[in-house]
C-alpha cells in the first residue's frame, strides 16, 4: 500500500516536467474538493480550476527536468495517508538551470481501489533560519 502511496509522487512528476496539465490532474481527486498551497503568498488554491490554473502559471514560467526526491514520510489511517516529503526540483527559468529545495504536505484518499491526492502544502526552507534556530531571523 505504501508503495502505490509514493507512486503519486513520481506520477505527478513525471506529467509536470511533461507539462502534461490533465496527466498532473489526474493524480488528485477527480472531485472539486482538493486544494493546494504553493511557496508564493497568494498561492492558495481551492478546487480544480484554481489548481489547474496555478500549476498552468507554473509551466508557463519555467520548465521541470528533474524532482529529486530526498526524504519521504508515509503515514496511514485507513483510507487517508499523509506524506511529508524534502524534495529538489531541478528547473530551468529564465535561461538559468536551478536547483530549488522545497518541502511537501501531501494529502492523500483512497478512492475506487486508488491514492488520490485532495491537499498539496509547498513550502521553502527559510534562508534566514541558521540551522539549530527555532524561528527565522531577519540578517
Amino acid at each position: 500500500m505504501e508503495n502505490r502511496i509514493k507512486s503519486t509522487l513520481d506520477d505527478y512528476a513525471r506529467a509536470y516536467c511533461a507539462k502534461d496539465i490533465d496527466a498532473m490532474m489526474a493524480v488528485f481527486d477527480d472531485s472539486d474538493n482538493i486544494s493546494a498551497i504553493g511557496t508564493g503568498a497568494e498561492e492558495l488554491c481551492v478546487g480544480r480550476t484554481q489548481v489547474k490554473e496555478l500549476s498552468a502559471r507554473n509551466f508557463e514560467e519555467a520548465t521541470a527536468n528533474k524532482f529529486e526526491w530526498l526524504w519521504v514520510d508515509t503515514r496511514i489511517l485507513d483510507n487517508h495517508a499523509v506524506m511529508s516529503v524534502r524534495m529538489i526540483i531541478h528547473l530551468s527559468y529564465q535561461g538559468e538551470d536551478l536547483c530549488v529545495p522545497i518541502r511537501w504536505t501531501v494529502v492523500l484518499k483512497e478512492s475506487n481501489g486508488n491514492w488520490v491526492w485532495v491537499h498539496r502544502h509547498a513550502s521553502t526552507p527559510a534562508a534566514n533560519q541558521d540551522e539549530g534556530e527555532a524561528y527565522p531571523t531577519e540578517r
